[in-house]
């Protein structure tokens, strides 16, 4: 066959081979369309099944204003995009917080208005407490912060809100409502403008101070704005929102119909050791009732040596009075010795143990100190209110320890001895010198030490009582 015929036979077959390989290809598309229908018909299917939920979208600007303006009362609620942004966060984003929030808010609502009223002070303050914890009256923050109001420790202390390793007063729904109602007092009487006294809530009245001292002596929040810390600067207007998101809930489509309330409960005076678990299951109660009822006591008991005045429910109440004494009883045995262990390993824990004070000496570290007292790093700076490991020779340190424990490496009575309580003497420890005692005492020479001790040599001897101060 020659090459002229050879070319017209692949001229006739060519078009029959491609449109085999078109129909075969054309085959396989049809194929996969055909599973993609199916696969879009099943996706459409379960989107359709899924339950949806409106969420408007169509509140104008103007509306939004408006509606704030009705609100006002006392405190500006002025709008804004910082406001709008958490308005959006409390009705679009986070809608599953506001619902909690209105489930939670007849528990504390109507406390947070009789305080307010009392002290004169405006009743929307009442939606300070969501923000500050969810309504949640055992809520603590990264920064120590604890309860309804979120008291520090050191400013609790100040509105007399005590807190020891049995009972945090801050977690006292109607104790802390009382402390935040004088400490807000106190910001308004400061500032004379409540968004400032709310700023000042947040970061301190030094903090807001300081910012309208550096814009110039500015008197409004939003004037001094950018000179606050972060946190601050999103904390009026998350006020503003979450009084907007509460009250216009329903134009939201937000919409709760359960709502928590407390137990019906009558009150019991308490003047010794009481188990929460073991009243609860003599009374017919659960510990998760009690507990919630009296928050503050976080431990499950009452301690000896604390009256206290406790809420019990209703009808464990009236079980109590049918046999109070045999109750009571039993109540005040159970679990002490397993409370006692717990107690002494919570970190700054005091409890059985005695105090001590101690002179840091050059070249100390925290964690040398920890392991002569055998106590832990975190316990000193609990002890002492420390932020930082970092430490100075001459510092004076508290420390508590379990006294005849046997890996202590310094007796009580030694370190005692090494300075009195006055920081008067010194007591010389091996190794010693004129010079390192002068760094553990400000002021102090090495001639000064001569003269107060008439001496004429500087050596010393270990257990020598030097006169410092």
């Amino acid at each position: 066959m020659n090459v002229f015929c050879l070319h017209r036979i692949l001229f006739f077959l060519l078009p029959i081979t491609c449109q085999i390989a078109f129909a075969q290809q054309k085959s396989e598309i049809d194929s996969l369309n055909i599973m993609a229908e199916v696969k879009t018909d099943s996706v459409k299917s379960v989107v359709l099944s899924m339950p949806t939920e409106y969420i408007p979208g169509d509140d104008t600007p103007e509306l939004v204003a408006d509606r704030l303006s009705c609100l006002q009362m006392t405190i500006a609620l002025p709008y804004n995009d910082k406001v709008h942004a958490f308005i959006n966060y409390f009705t679009v984003r986070d809608r599953d917080y506001t619902r909690m929030i209105l489930r939670r808010r007849q528990l504390y609502f109507p406390l947070f208005e009789k305080h307010l009223s009392d002290f004169n002070l405006p009743i929307e303050l009442k939606y300070l407490s969501v923000i500050e914890s969810g309504l949640n009256p055992r809520a603590v923050s990264g920064a120590r912060a604890v309860g309804l109001w979120q008291f520090m420790s050191a400013t609790g202390k100040y509105f007399n809100l005590n807190n020891d390793v049995y009972e945090d007063d801050r977690m006292d729904p109607e104790k802390s409502t009382i402390a935040a109602c004088r400490y807000l007092s106190q910001l308004y009487s400061i500032f004379h403008d409540w968004h400032l006294a709310l700023a000042a809530y947040n970061s301190g009245p030094g903090t807001v101070s300081r910012a309208i001292k550096r814009s110039g002596g500015k008197r409004s929040f939003w004037e001094i704005y950018d000179l606050l810390p972060a946190e601050t600067r999103s904390y009026v207007p998350q006020y503003i929102a979450i009084v907007y998101a509460l009250n216009h809930a329903e134009d939201h489509n937000i919409i709760e119909h359960y709502q928590e309330e407390n137990l019906p409960n009558d009150t019991l005076l308490v003047t010794k050791y009481l188990h929460f678990e073991t009243l609860a299951n003599l009374t017919g109660t659960c510990k998760e009732d009690l507990q919630k009822l009296n928050p503050a006591f976080h431990r499950g008991v009452i301690p000896d040596g604390k009256s206290a005045i406790m809420r019990l429910p209703l009808l464990a109440k009236r079980n109590l009075n049918q046999n109070r004494f045999l109750i009571l009883d039993s109540a005040s045995k159970v679990g002490r010795q397993e409370l006692d262990e717990s107690l002494k390993s919570v970190i700054g824990s005091t409890y059985g143990k005695e105090k001590v004070t101690y002179r840091v000496r050059s070249g100390e570290a925290l964690g040398t100190i920890a392991n002569k007292f055998a106590v832990r790093v975190e316990d000193i700076k609990k002890w002492n209110n420390l932020n930082t490991s970092l430490i100075h020779p001459g510092k004076s340190l508290s420390i508590w320890v379990v006294l005849g424990r046997k890996n202590v490496a310094t007796s009580l009575a030694k370190i005692q001895t090494i300075i009195d309580k006055e920081g008067k003497t010194y007591t010389v420890q091996p190794g010693d010198t004129l010079w390192e005692i002068t760094r553990k005492f400000n002021g102090l020479t090495v001639e000064k030490i001569k003269s107060l001790n008439k001496m004429k040599s500087v050596k010393l001897q270990p257990g020598q009582k030097l006169i410092v101060g």
